[in-house]
């Protein structure tokens, strides 16, 4: 079973994103605190838990949660300010929305999610100074493989994967030639293929290395 807290303080706040490595699609964060009394048995790493068993958990945490907070980060902005300061932000902007403010935070991965605040992006939100100020009074902690080690993180994890899936179901069904609602995004074999075959979309990445570089693609 997942550890429930890695600080004492009630009101710990568990980040995630999914989407990182797609060609397509947002990059999708989200921010939960989980009461103290909360277990579940089945509840991982998103990566280690079946399509199924993640729409089935989805409700449950959603439920139980105390607070919870979802956010998109679109393909124009993660073009702007690069995927790993999109990945944070989306992550900085789920924790904005909540509903209590969190007396701490952890986040998976090894880069502080308070490393870069108040980008100058032209695309998405913009922090205010009001904003900065307020997150960078909550302490946190990055964890390594903390989606597989802790609770909060975790259901952050499945939150994040799910509601990124549902809005590359949605976007499949406008541009069904890339086969979507299979690989989500991800550069698999069938989703190169159908770029070569038929170019980019305005969801693609532009950023992004869409076929090796053995390959050509005509823009």
């Amino acid at each position: 079973m997942l550890i429930k807290r890695y600080s004492n303080l009630i009101l710990e706040c568990g980040t995630d994103e999914a989407g990182r490595g797609c060609l397509a699609g947002p990059v999708t964060a989200a921010a939960i605190i989980l009461p103290t009394s909360f277990e579940d048995e089945l509840l991982n790493d998103s990566k280690k838990l079946s399509e199924i068993s993640r729409k089935k958990i989805k409700p449950l945490i959603e439920e139980i949660a105390s607070t919870y907070a979802v956010t998109h980060i679109f393909e124009n902005e993660i073009d702007e300010i690069n995927i790993l300061n999109a990945s944070m932000k989306a992550m900085q902007e789920s924790i904005l929305k909540l509903n209590s403010k969190p007396e701490f935070i952890i986040v998976d991965g090894n880069r502080p999610i308070f490393s870069k605040l108040g980008l100058k992006n032209k695309n998405g939100k913009q922090l205010t100074q009001e904003e900065i100020d307020y997150l960078k009074t909550i302490p946190n902690q990055s964890i390594i493989k903390g989606d597989g080690k802790y609770l909060s993180i975790a259901a952050a994890s499945v939150l994040a994967k799910t509601y990124r899936d549902e809005y590359m179901d949605k976007i499949h069904e406008e541009f069904p030639m890339y086969n979507w609602k299979k690989n989500k995004g991800y550069p698999t074999k069938d989703h190169r293929e159908a770029i070569k075959k038929y170019g980019p979309c305005k969801y693609h990445r532009m950023s992004f290395r869409l076929l090796p570089e053995q390959l050509t693609l005509e823009l």
